[in-house]
């Protein structure tokens, strides 16, 4: 009776290890999927860019630092490895405020502001935009379902044995990137 007793506890704990388990790779492959949308949308924002700096070089050619710093801060997150995802999230982060101040531009030119094409990637970027936020949400949403079960007790104990650990969220570092872009402009020169 004993060794029948101690039998069915050994099953169920085995069953509740294996259980616990599979939990956890579900949530990793969640938040890794989750991720993958992230990376996705970031590589179509970063293509864009080029596409709308060029549109606004024309009309704003002399407002090179704006255009510099979106190239320049393209350059530094395409570069960084998709699994440092605190790194990305800064440098994607200093590059959404370099974009807004890039659209900003389009306010002090008019024609530029007319531009079909110019309005075409200004709606693609906003809509991208959207998208890179709601991907964001579903990652932070499934890397908070993973840390919760790996720091969850009895969970925690599984995790750590099979080397379930905790994941970054993609956030948003510097307190200063929330804030609305400001842009000034200098006065457009008359071309000579």
């Amino acid at each position: 009776m004993l060794l029948w007793v101690i039998s069915l506890v050994a099953v169920a704990i085995v069953l509740y290890v294996i259980i616990v388990f599979n939990r956890l790779v579900r949530t990793r492959q969640m938040a890794n999927e989750a991720w993958s949308g992230i990376d996705v949308q970031l590589k179509r924002r970063s293509e864009l860019v080029p596409n709308l700096v060029e549109t606004v070089k024309g009309y704003a050619g002399h407002e090179r630092s704006v255009l510099e710093d979106v190239t320049r801060l393209r350059g530094a997150a395409s570069v960084l490895p998709a699994n440092d995802i605190a790194g990305r999230a800064q440098a994607e982060g200093a590059l959404s405020l370099a974009l807004g101040k890039l659209v900003a531009l389009a306010e002090n030119y008019p024609d530029l502001k007319a531009s079909a094409n110019f309005l075409d990637l200004q709606q693609q970027l906003s809509q991208l935009e959207t998208e890179i936020q709601m991907a964001r949400r579903y990652y932070n949403g499934a890397v908070r379902n993973q840390n919760v079960l790996a720091q969850s007790f009895p969970s925690n104990l599984i995790a750590g044995l099979f080397g379930f650990g905790q994941r970054e969220y993609f956030e948003i570092s510097d307190a200063a990137d929330r804030n609305a872009p400001q842009v000034k402009l200098q006065p457009a020169t008359p071309a000579q």
